[in-house]
């Protein structure tokens, strides 16, 4: 998943509709406010130039005012969603916007002043005088009415993001979910896997007729697990365990002393969640891509962090022709991950470790 999320409006678009529409909403408020006083009555007997000059100065005091609130909603969007904290979210936004236009108003009211010590907008002000105070108070009044209008834009051009982006999280997690569900059918059909695993449990059966119940019994636990669990977004790390158990068992059996596993997964984790088949995809990953012998046996470490992490860790025993990927893997487990938790693995490859760390989902 991108970090550059689908929106309902582009930032550009947003921006300039709202700057538009608090400059509209302003000069049209503050009419239907005061309609008869001293200062619509000579709008329109002043020159162009104070005409322009005065609709320049609100135009920008509504930039202002626009952006500031604009930012502001961005970055609390960030630390205290909607979502998440409505309440908290609108008494913060509320009162932190107040002060912005109180700001703005201000810096502006400063810039009034300065400009009527000019000549050129002596006529401006002269007339304004007597009702200053009333002025003022309809010019907070307006500010903040128009703030609080943006508030309620920002919010639900949020809520209508946050919505169509749970619509396509969903949409892409079934996807994810239905590649997993045809991964593990390919692997229940693949004439290899069941080739091997019946030709071992064959022998077993001749050789040793208890350890070739028990393969038998893991074979079955491994499809039955594949069958019920890979509809499934996440499932627990203790269920992922059992499953990777049966999966070791017959590996093991397979190749023999080729391959060591070391599990060490502290009781405190087992009850966080991670998507299913992430362990045995990571284990055949390490499988596939590298040398099993005596001599030199392959080494598969799983353990957790104090950071509520998994971390699946082999040697480096790259074989010369491996085998082709069937693209399920890493890249699989990467995008559920960012599409569950929009927090993805991490990989770390050294001269002679391979080394994936996941996150655990907690419930």
């Amino acid at each position: 998943m991108s970090k550059t999320r689908d929106t309902f409006l582009s930032i550009r678009k947003k921006r300039i509709i709202i700057i538009v529409f608090a400059f509209v909403l302003y000069n049209l408020v503050s009419y239907i406010i005061d309609p008869f006083s001293a200062y619509w009555k000579i709008y329109f007997q002043r020159d162009s130039l104070n005409i322009f000059l005065d609709l320049f100065l609100n135009f920008s005091f509504c930039c202002l005012i626009s952006e500031s609130s604009i930012y502001l909603g961005m970055q609390l969007n960030h630390y205290i969603p909607w979502t998440k904290s409505p309440y908290r979210r609108l008494l913060i936004e509320t009162g932190l916007n107040f002060i912005l236009v109180m700001l703005a108003i201000g810096f502006f009211d400063f810039l009034y002043r300065f400009l009527e010590m000019c000549e050129a907008c002596q006529n401006v002000t002269s007339s304004m005088s007597i009702e200053m105070q009333r002025g003022y108070i309809q010019w907070i009044v307006v500010s903040v009415i128009i703030s609080f209008m943006i508030i309620g834009i920002n919010t639900c051009v949020y809520l209508i993001d946050n919505w169509k982006n749970s619509e396509i999280r969903a949409a892409a997690l079934d996807q994810m979910a239905v590649e997993a569900e045809l991964y593990s059918l390919k692997l229940q059909i693949d004439p290899h896997f069941v080739f091997n695993n019946l030709s071992v449990l064959s022998e077993m059966i001749l050789k040793d007729q208890q350890l070739g119940y028990e393969y038998a019994e893991n074979f079955s636990r491994i499809y039955r697990y594949m069958l019920v669990n890979t509809k499934k977004d996440i499932i627990s790390l203790e269920e992922e365990l059992r499953f990777l158990k049966s999966y070791i068992f017959l590996i093991k059996q397979r190749i023999g002393d080729g391959v060591t596993f070391e599990v060490d997964i502290e009781k405190e984790c087992l009850g966080a969640y991670l998507p299913p088949l992430t362990l045995q995809l990571l284990v055949e990953n390490a499988l596939k891509h590298n040398k099993t012998s005596r001599r030199n046996p392959l080494q598969i470490c799983i353990y957790n962090t104090d950071k509520n992490e998994v971390i699946v860790e082999n040697n480096l025993l790259p074989i010369e022709n491996p085998l082709n990927s069937s693209g399920l893997g890493l890249q699989n487990i990467q995008r559920r991950y960012k599409l569950l938790w929009q927090k993805g693995l991490e990989i770390d490859k050294s001269t002679d470790i391979f080394k994936v760390i996941i996150p655990l989902i907690k419930a």
